[in-house]
């Protein structure tokens, strides 16, 4: 290698920009070694060991000590300098990213939602990172200390370099996107070719074009290793700071042989006839065997599902792997199955565990504001119990089940904690399922033994590992409201889960109920969650199978991510629309900050529904039309639409009851069941839940009305008498009648098949939707015979479902009192 290139190579690791000559490539700073992997590569020009150093005055073995310190302090002062800079570049690329969002709605757009969060993926979390690196090196540095430790700060930001995998993975797309759009829009364009960053501490500037500034993040993280191989090489082998720094160097290089794209041939492990196993994807999930959940450390490659269980190691040592099962990926059959239910023992630990967690993360908050004087050991002892409590919830409280059946008869199943990260690892396997080959059964041995060396992912996903996002998160709560989607090519039947990040002192899910089949689904639901730490919310669309098709599983059609600002979303609604692959969601999304209540050892129970005045249901659930009757009326439209007697045969007395008890108690239970029991079951809750009602859906003082209205000579006047008195209901009533009658309109239209017309639905509702006023003792009043009673119920219900213009139902007035802007 040229000396001199080999120079300017370590400068510019410093941030010492040689500008006429090009940084080395990642294979020029590493060597792959047969045995132990990748090994740094001597490449200082302080080496005494290569004949081709750059001729310094010194090297580190003919120096003092105090000499050497003075060298690392230099060394480090370099790194800050460097850091400052990144720091600058990474500003600069994020500086245009509020002013292109605020146009991506208008009519007029430089770049869409889409696309800006495709060119800024991932960047802000880098700025983060390196943010707080950078505060707490120049913290320990400002004194001037040569016996400075700063191994912690380095072995922390190694430790989340995890981080630059989704902006790595992301680039291509990123810059793909900054091309084409700077061919095709001159303004973007002219943005493109002139971003200005700061060039350090004395402020000057420097013009970068965007393409440069994204360029940055790479070359960033591929110095890391040779930053750190150089500032353990001028560190005192007796210095406290010499074995974190060996593990920080440890967990580059491993991270940078997983990602780097010219490395990953090496990375792979290697087969018969001249091919390669390579590591595609790992984490942290919960295995199951015979009932007992294990955390484990699952490892995907190219042919393989390698399971492996992590050795117990002590500070220093490496960590190590012992074997736990493996699955060829050829003939790999993939099922999700149906969310397991905790027993009530766990979900009581689980409501212990969190509420434990959330006092010791509030009196770590405490701590670091300096409202309390704990002692450094009080706080590391809160930290490590926090860590623990987090790492048992890890374990004990995912449901989401993805089932793994070999055809060799071996099944394993794996427990994930959300449908976004099911999704991510079904569609990597279901992805190099289509792409393998038959391979030879692997030496497992040294398979397992590899994993350390090529592993991506080296801790479980603890928040409490993570520096405090601060101002960046959401704490208090974040209200969702999920209104229809549109973009379907034909009719299906589907409902959104929402998903979002943070600490689980509270629940991080959240589901729409499914929606009939339709092109265009509209759901408006409003969910409140509370949440600490919170920086993103996943949503996702899932497809349930319709009835008649081979499908036997739902499936998710759609996912994107948003990012929650608090700035942006504090107080008022922000409308938005999101798009899942051909599909446009709109959301309305508003963020209220404040303290959290500790979280209840017993989930609040639910408000009853049965025997509820139809008015507080609907108040409860901030709708017009009550969760019980959209959901039965939707799941009869699904697939009872052609069931012979469908609202004129019940279904099983212990269905109903079932049902009963879970809409009274469960509602995410409910709708599971419903998709799972008879349709006549379905249609029998639905005409418990009207009868029932302690007041009929049409209030009884209008009976009489209503009795003389029929008896009107005059049809037109008839009509607008009747009109009127459905205009004279309470809006919760008025518009739950209107959406049942449009729903029992659409079954009469299938009765050459079910057998149920207009009037057979107007005989089997009328008696439960309209009752006379009871009778008081001791007033007068009129009386109504029985057989004229149901005859004027029957008739009503008759006369509204022969309207051609019956106004349609309004289902929601979520949002009515609050201004939504639209973006």
């Amino acid at each position: 290698m040229d000396v001199y290139k080999e120079a300017a190579d370590y400068l510019n690791a410093y941030g010492i920009e040689v500008q006429e000559l090009e940084p080395d490539t990642l294979e020029d700073v590493f060597a792959m070694d047969s045995e132990e992997g990748f090994l740094p590569v001597d490449t200082s020009p302080f080496s005494p060991q290569r004949s081709d150093s750059v001729d310094f005055p010194d090297t580190p073995t003919d120096w003092d000590p105090d000499r050497m310190l003075e060298m690392r302090l230099l060394v480090l002062r370099n790194i800050l300098a460097s850091e400052e800079q990144y720091l600058s570049e990474l500003e600069a690329l994020l500086m245009p990213m509020k002013a292109l969002k605020a146009t991506a709605f208008t009519s007029q757009p430089v770049l869409s939602n889409q696309q800006i969060q495709t060119v800024f993926y991932q960047v802000p979390e880098l700025r983060n990172l390196h943010r707080d690196f950078y505060d707490s090196l120049k913290n320990r540095l400002e004194l001037g200390d040569p016996q400075a430790s700063v191994g912690d700060l380095f072995q922390k930001m190694v430790s989340q370099l995890g981080v630059y995998c989704g902006f790595i993975d992301n680039y291509e797309s990123a810059l793909e996107v900054v091309r084409k759009c700077a061919q095709a829009d001159e303004r973007f364009r002219t943005l493109a070719e002139n971003m200005m960053s700061s060039k350090g501490s004395d402020n000057s500037r420097a013009n970068h074009t965007f393409e440069a500034l994204l360029y940055k993040p790479l070359d960033r993280v591929t110095k890391t290793t040779l930053v750190l191989h150089d500032l353990l090489k001028h560190t005192p082998s007796d210095h406290p700071d010499c074995p974190l720094l060996q593990e920080s160097l440890r967990i580059s290089s491993s991270f940078l042989s997983g990602v780097n794209e010219e490395s990953q041939k090496k990375r792979a492990v290697t087969l018969s006839k001249g091919q390669n196993r390579q590591l595609v994807k790992d984490a942290f999930l919960v295995d199951t065997s015979e009932g007992v959940r294990s955390l484990r450390h699952i490892f995907l490659y190219t042919d393989v599902l390698l399971c492996t269980k992590v050795k117990a190691s002590w500070p220093g040592k490496s960590a190590q792997y012992r074997f736990g099962w493996y699955l060829p990926l050829v003939g790999l059959r993939l099922q999700w199955g149906r969310e397991q239910e905790l027993p009530a023992d766990v979900q009581s630990r689980i409501s212990t565990t969190r509420l434990k967690m959330f006092q010791l993360r509030q009196e770590i908050q405490l701590q670091a504001k300096g409202g309390r004087a704990l002692g450094a050991r009080t706080m590391d002892r809160s930290r490590r119990k926090l860590q623990e409590c987090e790492l048992w919830l890890l374990t004990h409280s995912p449901t989401t089940p993805l089932e793994l059946n070999s055809p060799n008869g071996k099944s394993h199943t794996l427990l994930l904690s959300s449908l976004h990260e099911l999704s991510e690892w079904r569609d990597a396997i279901e992805k190099l399922k289509a792409e393998s080959f038959e391979t030879v059964p692997p030496d497992l041995l040294t398979l397992t033994n590899s994993c350390v060396k090529l592993r991506m992912v080296h801790h479980p996903p603890l928040l409490s590992l993570a520096p405090d996002s601060g101002d960046s998160s959401l704490c208090g709560t974040l209200s969702v409201a999920v209104h229809g989607a549109s973009g379907l090519q034909e009719p299906a039947s589907m409902y959104i889960c929402l998903e979002v990040d943070g600490y689980m002192f509270f629940e991080t899910k959240a589901q729409t109920r499914a929606s009939l089949s339709s092109v265009a689904p509209q759901w408006d639901e409003e969910f409140s969650m509370q949440v600490d730490g919170a920086r993103h919310l996943w949503v996702l669309c899932v497809q349930q199978p319709e009835r008649g098709s081979s499908s036997t599983g739902d499936r998710i059609v759609g996912k994107t991510l948003v990012p929650l600002e608090p700035n942006v979303l504090q107080k008022k609604w922000k409308k938005m629309t999101v798009t899942l692959n051909q599909l446009e969601v709109c959301l309305s999304l508003k963020f209220c900050a404040h303290s959290l209540e500790p979280p209840g050892l017993v989930p609040p129970p639910q408000q009853e529904v049965f025997k509820v005045l139809i008015g507080t249901v609907a108040e409860q659930e901030g709708a017009l039309v009550p969760h019980i009757v959209r959901s039965c009326t939707e799941e009869v439209e699904r697939r009872g639409l052609e069931e012979v007697g469908i609202y004129r045969i019940s279904g099983a007395a212990s269905d109903l009851q079932a049902l009963r008890t879970a809409f009274n108690t469960n509602l995410r239970d409910a709708l599971s069941r419903l998709r799972a029991v008879d349709v006549n079951a379905v249609s029998g809750i639905l005409k418990l839940y009207f009868r029932e009602l302690p007041e009929p859906l049409i209030p009884s003082d209008l009976f009489q009305s209503f009795a003389q209205a029929l008896d009107m000579p005059d049809p037109k006047g008839r009509i607008n008498h009747m009109l009127s008195l459905l205009d004279s209901c309470p809006d919760v009533n008025r518009n739950t009648f209107l959406f049942l009658l449009h729903h029992l309109k659409r079954v009469a239209e299938k009765q050459e098949i079910n057998k149920m017309t207009l009037l057979n639905l107007a005989t089997v509702f009328g008696p439960s939707l309209l009752r006379p006023p009871p009778m008081v003792l001791g007033q007068a009043g009129p009386q109504v015979d029985i057989s004229q009673e149901v005859v004027v119920q029957v008739q009503v219900v008759f006369f509204y479902l022969q309207c051609e213009n019956l106004p349609a139902a309004k289902t929601t007035h979520l949002l009515d009192s609050e201004e939504i802007p639209d973006t």
